[in-house]
């Protein structure tokens, strides 16, 4: 659906969850040639619609279900979402939020994410079958397997065990089965590792740098944030990444608690890389962790406030890797960062040529003058007069003695000489009586 400014309805077209219709959305829309897209949910079921939109050069902005279900409250009284009232509230919600994001096209921050979630996807999957296997061997074997079990144990311990009836053998067989997508479990998140880190070394960030902080974190991090610059300060990330307390005070007493909101994947992040620093004496975190039960804080009010000064440090890290980006790409592209549109000329991304040049001008036939450069400021500034403002002689500088003016000083006896009202005449004033 397509609305203007007063959000009137202009025109609607449906269309199937396939390929074609990119190319009928596409020409439907040549009708506003100044267009936004709003796509509901562009970080989930819409990605991929406001990832092609992005490529062909369109303007996406990325509308929250939540916002677009408040919009859908407003209007009807109730949430609920159908084709024929989705689309408007939709748009609505994108023309009237003045937080709402814009899309940007898929970068080396969304290769970090991918293979993050597929680390996190492993680890998931092998707690799994590593907990069905406990379960297994403690029908095999008296009192099971204490503490984390490995295939290479979960083999040995099968190996050990003679079946005395069937169903013995058939739970015998079924840890063998275990045990195999235990291994083969493993050898992938060993792989997947691998991947990590070769992607964070092509990131070029500087996360690593932090102590704790390794391939898994440092990939989790900027596939989660992406844009670093749209948080206007440090504060505004702690709030995303759920590091930062809320108050819940009652009366005079003041009470902050953790903020169970928030990113909880970057989170789990910061988390790990706290509890790394404190197992380590010789980390500035443990140290930083030690001294807070003096100041009356306990344990876990500790590790809060260290997980708010690692949230601090990685913020510092993405803002310094996007300015280190930002220079590389200005020395890259010229015209990136003043906005300017480049053109490719002989393989060469350049900034275009003047549509009137100045042998097409009449300016060619017209008498001109040599521009003259400003002559530059005295260093350091005139220091201002103390009656009127005016900018002085500055410092370590004598006034002028020709004409006479008002102030100057008579070199023969050093007093002043103040002209008459009306007259060009200078006199002496009378000495006081």
């Amino acid at each position: 659906m397509a609305v203007d400014p007063a959000e009137v309805p202009l025109g609607q077209l449906r269309v199937r969850a396939c390929a074609a219709p990119a190319e009928r959305l596409l020409a439907w829309a040549q009708a506003w040639p100044q267009r936004t897209w709003a796509v509901e949910g562009a970080g989930g079921v819409g990605h991929l619609l406001a990832q092609q939109r992005a490529a062909a050069g369109e303007r996406v902005l990325d509308v929250p279900p939540t916002l677009a279900a408040r919009v859908r409250l407003l209007a009807a009284g109730n949430t609920g979402k159908n084709d024929p009232h989705g689309a408007r509230p939709t748009a609505v919600a994108a023309l009237r939020s003045a937080g709402v994001r814009e899309v940007c096209r898929d970068d080396h921050a969304a290769v970090l994410r991918v293979w993050s979630q597929r680390y996190q996807d492993l680890g998931r999957a092998r707690t799994q079958v590593a907990c069905r296997l406990h379960q297994v061997l403690c029908a095999l074997i008296p009192g099971g397997v204490p503490g984390e079990i490995t295939a290479g144990q979960a083999a040995h311990i099968r190996a050990s065990i003679t079946p005395a009836e069937a169903v013995q053998a058939a739970r015998r067989e079924l840890a063998a089965g275990l045990t195999e997508d235990l291994r083969g479990i493993d050898t992938r998140i060993r792989e997947t590792r691998k991947t990590l880190a070769t992607a964070v070394r092509a990131a070029g960030t500087s996360l690593t740098g932090l102590f704790g902080a390794g391939p898994v974190i440092a990939a989790a991090v900027p596939g989660d944030v992406r844009h670093v610059a749209r948080f206007p300060g440090r504060d505004h990330f702690a709030a995303y990444d759920g590091t930062a307390p809320i108050e819940v005070s009652c009366g005079g007493r003041k009470i902050w608690r953790l903020d169970r909101r928030g990113n909880r994947r970057l989170h789990h992040a910061i988390h790990m890389a706290a509890v790394t620093q404190i197992r380590h004496r010789h980390s500035h975190g443990r140290a930083y962790f030690a001294k807070k039960p003096a100041e009356g804080k306990t344990r876990k009010e500790a590790l809060r406030c260290l997980k708010r000064q690692i949230s601090d440090a990685i913020y510092a890290c993405l803002q310094a890797g996007a300015a280190r980006a930002a220079t590389v790409a200005a020395a890259s592209e010229p015209g990136r960062a003043t906005g300017e549109r480049l053109t490719d000329q002989r393989g060469r991304r350049t900034p275009p040529a003047p549509a009137l040049r100045v042998s097409h001008s009449q300016a060619r036939n017209q008498p001109t003058t040599k521009a003259t450069d400003p002559a530059p400021a005295p260093f350091p500034a005139p220091l201002p007069s103390r009656a009127a403002g005016r900018p002085g002689p500055g410092p370590g500088k004598a006034r002028p003695l020709s004409g006479a003016p008002q102030g100057a000083l008579d070199p023969a006896d050093c007093e002043p000489i103040m002209p008459r009202s009306g007259k060009g005449r200078a006199h002496r004033p009378r000495p006081p009586r």
